[in-house]
């Protein structure tokens, strides 16, 4: 570790995570009943500070929605804690494994084990949740956890810092810092996993730092989300739906809808019809408390080029609000926006958008869009909407990503029994309730040798006993 850039933090995290590491080997497991008072103790630092923790979200945002952080993320996160605490006792049981023939009546069993520490890098978009759910699966399995928040959400970062502490031994579950020195060092450390949400570009650093020490990653990453919307769909239920999806949380959710593929005779009233909903949920004037802010200056210039650019080189730019209207910059908040006909030119077709930008590209002919998705990196999620049940099979079967919905979006993300991960440049790794406990559990293979099985008969001399034995194992495979 380099301790020449601020030597006193980088220390201080050195030293919280060797303690950790130490306290990890000393008790290397750690029994149901005290499994079940951390996760005890995480629910009420989230229950018992709720207005807190979604009034330091939004002071971070400039403006948050209340409702999301409370469905998105506290209640998201209690159900997670629920889950795991009722199911923990069965997850941590040793699991039966069928015993080949010729070695019964010996047995073979499963046993899940802590890896020790994980380290969770989160992000900003969905602070509370991205920080804590991964925490929970690693809690549940039986690890000491280090978080390290985003730099981006100091106000969240601060107050969770305090209220873990308050509840916490620092070698249980701790929260670092958010400098620049110490978001550095932290990939670095020789975690027995590591958890990292965010960008691509900056998943590929995580991963050869963490790399450098052989641990182990779940990245969850992003990319341009497709929603494919079918000639049989009913357009107006499917604008509705990608309108909240690509508007929740102002389109910062790696999840969210990146462009929408129809038809090409739909695809002006598809777009009129986007645009009807936006203004419906969310209405056309900036100080709406509803729709969220942009996290900063620096995001919000971001999307104002990808908007210029496309504009720029042919782009129809249709959007649900005046969008001439300081309030709206000086509020941090960007009009929802669609971009009709965007091309592979423009740099919004190029990188997530990750903001309230929704492309809306034709296609003619149903093979067209699995074709565009295959051609590009494989997509965290992908939503399709029509009624015709071997159309959405040929797109389930023919094309790769982390997760569908069909007929929705985002909604598989909260299926705590289905894994959350994505695929190739969109993520490797998953997480969610069992998932996510067998993620950060290490399953120990254990044979226990009957005093009954001839096993002896493989040691040498070997002879007429071996040749025996041959026979009989030829006969059982």
């Amino acid at each position: 570790m380099d301790q020449t850039l601020n030597g006193p933090a980088l220390r201080a995290l050195d030293d919280a995570f060797h303690a950790m590491l130490d306290k990890s080997r000393i008790e290397p497991t750690a029994p149901l009943e005290v499994r079940c008072d951390r996760l005890a103790r995480l629910r009420r630092v989230i229950s018992d500070n709720e207005a807190r923790l979604t009034q330091a979200i939004s002071a971070d945002f400039g403006n948050r929605s209340a409702t999301e952080t409370l469905f998105a993320e506290i209640l998201f996160v209690l159900n997670e804690i629920k889950h795991a605490t009722k199911h923990l006792k069965r997850w941590m049981a040793p699991q039966r494994v069928v015993t080949a023939l010729q070695f019964l009546p010996a047995k073979n069993r499963l046993i899940p084990q802590p890896l020790g520490v994980v380290g969770v890098i989160a992000p900003w978009n969905y602070p509370l949740q991205l920080t804590l759910a991964p925490a929970i699966g690693a809690i549940a399995a039986g690890n000491r956890v280090m978080v390290k928040p985003s730099e981006l959400t100091p106000h969240f970062a601060a107050l969770l810092k305090e209220l873990i502490a308050a509840k916490f031994a620092a070698d249980e579950l701790i929260v670092t810092g958010i400098e620049e020195e110490v978001a550095k060092a932290f990939a670095g450390l020789p975690f027995d996993h590591l958890v990292f949400t965010g960008s691509t570009r900056v998943g590929r650093l995580v991963a050869e730092a963490a790399g450098r020490n052989l641990t182990p990653v779940t990245l969850e990453l992003g990319g341009k989300s497709p929603a494919i919307v079918d000639r049989t769909a009913d357009i107006d239920e499917a604008a509705e739906r990608i309108a909240y999806g690509k508007l929740l949380n102002a389109g910062q959710t790696c999840i969210a809808p990146d462009y929408a593929l129809v038809p090409e005779d739909s695809l002006q009233g598809f777009a009129e019809k986007v645009r009807g909903h936006m203004r419906r949920m969310f209405g056309t004037e900036p100080a709406n408390n509803d729709y969220t802010s942009i996290i900063s200056d620096r995001h919000y210039a971001r999307l104002e080029g990808l908007m210029s650019d496309a504009a720029a080189k042919g782009a129809k730019i249709l959007q649900a609000a005046k969008a001439d209207d300081p309030n709206w910059k000086a509020a941090r908040k960007f009009p929802p926006t669609l971009v009709i006909g965007a091309g592979p030119d423009m740099t919004i077709m190029q990188e997530e958008i990750f903001g309230p930008l929704l492309p809306v590209l034709p296609y003619r002919d149903r093979s067209e869009p699995i074709a565009y998705v295959n051609a590009h990196d494989r997509p965290l999620a992908l939503y399709w909407f029509g009624r015709d049940r071997a159309a959405r099979d040929e797109v389930l079967a023919r094309t790769i990503s982390g997760g569908v919905t069909v007929n929705d979006c985002l909604f598989h993300f909260t299926q705590i029994n289905q894994p959350m991960g994505g695929v190739g440049p969109s993520g490797s790794g998953a997480y969610h309730g069992e998932w996510g406990f067998r993620t950060f559990s290490k399953l120990k293979p254990v044979f226990y040798r009957s005093a009954l099985n001839r096993l002896a008969d493989l040691y040498p001399p070997y002879g007429a006993r071996i040749a025996r034995l041959e026979k009989l194992m030829r006969f059982m495979s």
